[in-house]
């Protein structure tokens, strides 16, 4: 009994939870090395490790040591020992994807096996605890935290993988991004830069608790940018193992042009356009510090038509052509922006695998060039805004000229709460449905939008719209905004000399109005400039043909600059259209100089004056004794 005991031991002492392997070497030892080079039986995926081999006996020649990972054996780092010594260890590496296997069978114990040169085996580790990154998630514009419900909840999907989330602003640990609140849209927000700020400090605070040392950022809409800039400008060192984005607008979305145009949520409204997306963000945010960037678009809406303020294919505010505005992974589903955190499809076969990613599959991403920038695909004519009284109406009239292929109207009321009437060129109400006219309306209070509806080959001429107030409009009435796009007919170019000027800088702004690659006389023109301060200014062009004015920034900050051309066609017919420019005034750097070099001088003088202030009460006090 007691030899069949020995030899099932010793049989037992071949197995492990990688399965059968020889013997290792007699009193080969294998750890796992820690930032804080400390030996560890415990790290969290994606911990900064090293892998030290000890041996008994020195080698007697140079002995490469290659080290693999579970029953996959695959390869994770290597080492030299040299002639004569008992020890190497690795370069230090990332342990990403430790924790899972592929197709997603969870690993919470590792054992690292090691291989010679000549493929003999080696030794093996004792088993290390692997724990699962932590999971940080970023709202976008209007937005707040409450948005990942159904991630955080305790039955919710990163429960469901034994994942712990964190969303900023829960409260989990201090941070509060500031992106706008619907109840008080004329209020300011953030910038990006700043919003990028706090979700650093969210990161960190995340990580102390934790203890992890990598996190994944799961984002919708705005928290993209955001993301980007904190792992572009404020990421010290990689704590970011992947950034999964949902629907977020790396070409910024045309619906901004409405929120923007009131006033409201400034200067947010201005940085999502696509002017600043693409002439100015992703001119400078290029750095991905080896980061992969995965982005979702949702394409709910398909036709144009029913597109109320952006390119197609859509989620009704963010086209799938801005997802792809810069180099990253994309991919789509039949969703709309507001459900893309919700939607347990998007989980399941979008974020879940990335989430569940194993080890060998994270690739270090190299930093893209800058992406060309391009005019939006789009046509609009000017944005029409005004308020409407409780119990009231507004009635604004809207050109439409011959040859437009859709004309696709957006409105946008912070209230939610007015309905609208539509009187084509006949002079007959339109009555808006689904199928003939694309009637949406979005009860997202973070939405860009509130209506929607199209027309395909619209009938030339005046069109009337309607705003009327309901009993659900606030006794202080509201204000709302309305933008229409055209497919087909003229084109308008509009350009800025430099969208990054410095204080004081003359700015050249340009308009070239065309029908068919023929240029067209322009009557009139103006460029409506708004600072996210709240300032305004009005710039008046000259008659003609690519036309332009000067502009000389005197604040430094972000500005919404809306040309509004008006031109004839060759029929004698008017044509109305805007070109919406964003432009970042920086700071003048000779004047900054100057500041710190008057408070330097300040210092200086207030130490001279409080040492010979010292000296004198010294002395003093000499003389008395």
């Amino acid at each position: 009994m007691r030899r069949f005991i020995s030899v099932l031991l010793m049989l037992l002492c071949t197995f492990s939870i990688s399965g059968f392997l020889p013997v290792p070497q007699t009193g080969t030892n294998i750890t796992i090395i820690n930032r804080n080079n400390q030996i560890a039986t415990q790290i969290t995926d994606g911990d900064l490790i090293r892998i030290q081999i000890t041996l008994l006996q020195p080698v007697t020649e140079q002995d490469r040591i290659d080290f693999k990972l579970g029953q996959k054996s695959l390869p994770v780092g290597t080492c030299v020992i040299t002639k004569g010594s008992t020890r190497c260890t690795t370069e230090s590496f990332p342990s990403l994807g430790w924790h899972w296997d592929p197709g997603g069978v969870l690993q919470d114990k590792r054992i690292i096996q090691a291989v010679n040169d000549n493929g003999e085996f080696m030794g093996q580790s004792n088993p290390i605890t692997v724990l699962p990154r932590p999971v940080v998630m970023v709202h976008g514009f209007l937005s707040n935290w409450k948005t990942w419900t159904t991630y955080l909840d305790p039955n919710g999907y990163l429960a469901s993988l034994g994942l712990h989330g964190f969303a900023v602003g829960d409260g989990q640990v201090t941070g509060e991004l500031n992106v706008g609140s619907p109840a008080s849209p004329a209020a300011r927000t953030n910038t990006i830069a700043q919003n990028a700020e706090i979700l650093g400090q969210y990161i960190s605070e995340v990580k102390q608790r934790t203890g992890a040392e990598m996190v994944d950022l799961v984002v919708h809409s705005m928290g993209g940018m955001i993301s980007r800039y904190y792992i572009d400008r404020v990421m010290q060192e990689r704590d970011v193992a992947q950034l999964i984005m949902l629907g977020s607008p790396m070409g910024g979305s045309d619906c901004a042009v409405l929120p923007a145009a009131l006033g409201f949520y400034l200067p947010a409204s201005i940085e999502i356009r696509p002017s600043y997306m693409m002439g100015v963000f992703n001119q400078q945010i290029t750095h991905r510090r080896g980061v992969e960037f995965y982005d979702l678009g949702g394409t709910a809406i398909s036709d144009a038509f029913k597109s109320p303020c952006t390119d197609v294919p859509n989620d009704t505010v963010v086209s799938f052509g801005s997802i792809n505005a810069i180099s990253l992974q994309a991919s789509k589903m039949n969703e709309t922006h507001s459900d893309l955190t919700f939607a347990s499809a998007v989980f399941e076969n979008f974020v879940k695998p990335l989430l569940q990613k194993p080890a060998g599959s994270f690739l270090s991403q190299p930093d893209p060039a800058p992406p060309e920038q391009s005019q939006s695909p789009l046509e609009f004519t000017r944005v029409y805004t005004g308020h409407v009284e409780t119990g009231n109406s507004t009635e604004l009239t809207i050109n439409i000229e011959p040859n437009i292929n859709v004309a696709a109207f957006a409105l946008y009321d912070p209230s939610r709460s007015v309905t609208t009437i539509v009187r084509g060129a006949s002079g007959n109400v339109i009555v808006l449905d689904p199928q003939t006219n694309g009637f949406i309306r979005v009860d997202d209070p973070a939405s860009l939008l509130y209506l929607g509806y199209g027309f395909q080959n619209p009938r030339p001429g005046p069109w009337k719209v309607t705003v009327q107030a309901t009993e659900a409009t606030p006794s202080t009435g509201t204000d709302f905004a309305i933008s229409v796009y055209f497919v087909g007919g003229a084109k308008l170019e509009t350009k800025s000399s430099n969208l990054i000027p410095q204080l004081n800088e003359k700015v050249e702004l340009d308009a070239e109005l065309s029908l068919n690659g023929q240029p067209l006389k322009i009557k009139e023109a103006k460029a409506f400039i708004r600072g996210s301060e709240g300032t305004n200014e009005t710039l008046d062009f000259s008659a003609g043909q690519n036309i332009s004015t000067r502009w000389t920034p005197r604040n430094p900050g972000m500005y919404a600059v809306d040309i509004v051309v008006t031109g004839l066609a060759p029929d004698g017919s008017t044509i109305e259209r805007t070109g919406f420019l964003s432009v970042e005034v920086q700071p003048n750097p000779g004047k900054l100089q100057i500041t710190f070099n008057l408070f330097l001088l300040i210092a200086a003088i207030v130490l001279v004056l409080f040492g010979i202030l010292y000296g004198i009460v010294k002395l003093t006090r000499h003389v008395r004794r």
